[in-house]
């Protein structure tokens, strides 16, 4: 009996490719704006926030890209049973 796993896969793909896309526009961003952005999150003060908020942005963006990709491509993590 053969499973119609078009269905399930559709929902990972568009998450996939909109964190992707996300992802990748983040970093292009980043790297085109790189001297404003040593600039400012270089001052001090309040400013000392922007790294801690950019590295949450990226984690954030870049583990939702990876968990939907890894899904898309089947591998899921093992349920472990409950005694």
């Amino acid at each position: 009996m053969a499973r119609d796993t078009s269905k399930k896969k559709r929902p990972y793909f568009l998450k996939t490719l909109f964190f992707g896309a996300i992802s990748l526009t983040s970093y292009i961003l980043l790297f085109i704006h790189q001297d404003w952005i040593t600039e400012h999150y270089t001052k001090g003060g309040y400013y000392a926030a922007y790294p801690i908020i950019t590295a949450f942005y990226f984690s954030f963006i870049h583990g939702a890209f990876g968990s939907n990709l890894l899904s898309l491509l089947g591998l899921e993590a093992k349920q472990s049973k409950k005694k």
